[in-house]
């Protein structure tokens, strides 16, 4: 495990590790970010005190979609929270395609970047504090009286993403996407869905289709797929 006082964004820094050899299974944590990113481009607000890092996973024939290390990724910082605090662990929920959320608010994110056979895997967690987000809540671990640090959640998510890549690959996508969906809000939950092309949909949680994409239950019984959006609990 790598680590840096501050960067400009591990996901970035990994990517040229990858690059020049970098290994499966590799991290870099940071500090701070001076220039980190969210999802569609957006900056991720990166002070001292929050979780900054960034692992690597080699492609391997036979591997399930590598878009699906979202999925992934989501289970395992869930997993790893789930685990060190079990007082939270029931208020917790996954929200697709990767946020983690206490009592509806945004606790961390994630960012897949791709070189060659290398998947990048982006994490923030919120640990210390939350940015203001005009769209959204944010909540922090701080928030709720629960002090973790950055080097002791970095263990806890080597260890979760080590179990959960190799179901991933030994299992395959199927026993993902029942582990996310069982730490998921419940099945009808209303949501809206804010696509790429400027339109919005509002219907009801049904579960992952068989290849990670949402499906969105409509007014008028139908199910819609979305592959990519913005989604939020109404």
């Amino acid at each position: 495990m790598l680590h840096v006082p501050e960067t400009g964004s591990t996901n970035a820094d990994l990517r040229q590790l990858a690059e020049a050899g970098g290994e499966d299974g590799l991290w870099l944590r940071a500090d701070r970010q001076t220039a980190g990113r969210g999802r569609q481009g957006r900056d991720w607000s990166s002070p001292s005190g929050n979780f900054y890092g960034s692992t690597l996973v080699r492609l391997r024939p036979g591997d399930p979609m590598a878009a699906t290390l979202a999925l992934v990724a989501a289970v395992a910082i869930e997993d790893a929270l789930r685990t060190c605090l079990p007082d939270i662990g029931a208020r917790l929920a996954l929200k697709w395609p990767n946020d983690l959320l206490i009592d509806g608010a945004k606790l961390s994110g994630i960012l897949l970047e791709r070189t060659g056979d290398a998947i990048v895997i982006g994490m923030g967690i919120n640990l210390a504090s939350a940015p203001d987000l005009s769209d959204r809540a944010t909540t922090a671990l701080g928030d709720h009286g629960v002090a973790v640090t950055p080097e002791a959640m970095q263990a806890l998510l080597a260890d979760a993403m080590t179990r959960w890549v190799a179901i991933w690959r030994e299992q395959g996508l199927p026993a993902i996407i029942a582990r996310w969906e069982a730490r998921a809000h419940p099945h009808g939950t209303s949501l809206t869905a804010r696509l790429p092309d400027g339109q919005v949909l509002t219907g009801t949680f049904h579960g992952l289709a068989s290849d990670g994409a949402l499906r969105l239950g409509l007014a008028d019984g139908s199910a819609h797929v979305i592959h990519a959006a913005d989604i939020f609990l109404v």
